[in-house]
């Protein structure tokens, strides 16, 4: 079941645009699939970045809670789901992006890994309608002529590490990958200069100190910084650089979605501040009714 309702779509999609970009490159139709699929997910991806957006700015009043209830876990519960009902929050709504990229990442991978070990499954793997696409028709008369290359530079087949020893320009790729997901992880952290460190934080409750939750879930965010790119690179290793290749482009396209987002936002909110903040000439005139008056009482008390 997950072949069919996922593995081939996917496979087909991927195909489908190889077969009619120009130059017919595997390297340049994974960039493009990539970019279709952020596109597609781009709603989606929003209303991610507005929640977690959301919540962080949630953290003062969930502090207040928790010093109100004084310990009472099921009481601060309570009135966290409230805050969040009233804020109208969906704390776990940020789980869709995540949820949708497993299965393209998974279906990705079983679509690549056929193509590399075999690429006579373009055709014989491939929807009818797409068999029938021109190009399709030419490769199953000659395989040879399948370009597994990104725009012949990178053999989108090899590993970066592999028994020939380190292939270098997979290896880009994999640091390339690594260092993207990286700044996209970067850009949502939020930034407190008294921000402590996870293991300060967890000697101090080894001493009998309570730990803050909330300042908990911050340092295992931040240690996450780190985590993550660390594991995309160890993970990429073992792949044919086609997946690197897919990962660093969708982390790249992450990161310029969120960057425009946040900026949205940005932007929103000083248009909101401009209009409530008073005409700058109204200003300007009240301070100066208010400065003829001042001297007005100041020649008043002279006279007398």
């Amino acid at each position: 079941m997950f072949t069919t309702f996922v593995v081939q779509p996917i496979f087909n999609l991927l195909v489908l645009i190889y077969a009619l970009i120009p130059g017919h490159n595997f390297g340049l139709a994974i960039i493009l699939f990539t970019i279709l699929i952020r596109i597609l997910m781009l709603p989606l991806i929003r209303k991610q970045l507005h929640h977690a957006k959301a919540i962080r700015q949630l953290q003062p009043e969930l502090k207040k809670i928790k010093l109100s209830t004084k310990g009472d876990r099921q009481k601060q519960s309570q009135m966290t789901m409230e805050l969040y009902k009233e804020r109208q929050i969906n704390p776990f709504a940020s789980l869709g992006v995540v949820l949708v990229q497993i299965p393209i990442l998974i279906g990705l991978y079983y679509a690549v890994k056929r193509i590399v070990e075999n690429p006579q499954q373009i055709v014989d793997f491939s929807y009818s309608f797409i068999s029938n696409i021109s190009w399709l028709k030419t490769l199953a008369t000659d395989i040879n002529m399948f370009d597994e290359t990104l725009l012949g530079v990178i053999d989108l087949t090899r590993k970066a590490v592999g028994e020939g020893g380190v292939y270098w320009p997979a290896m880009l790729l994999v640091i390339g990958s690594a260092g993207a997901q990286f700044l996209q992880s970067r850009q949502l952290m939020p930034k407190s200069e008294d921000a402590r460190p996870l293991k300060k934080i967890l000697s101090e409750a080894g001493k009998g100190k309570t730990a803050d939750q909330t300042e908990v879930n911050a340092a295992v965010g931040r240690a996450t910084l780190y985590l993550i790119p660390g594991f995309v690179f160890i993970i990429s290793l073992n792949f044919p650089s086609a997946l690197p290749l897919y990962w660093f482009t969708g982390s790249t396209i992450a990161f310029l979605q969120q960057r425009r987002i946040l900026k949205e936002d940005v932007s929103e909110a000083e248009a909101v501040a401009a209009v409530s903040e008073p005409d700058p000439v109204t200003k300007k005139q009240k301070a100066k009714a208010r400065k003829n008056a001042k001297n007005s009482r100041s020649k008043g008390r002279r006279k007398k």
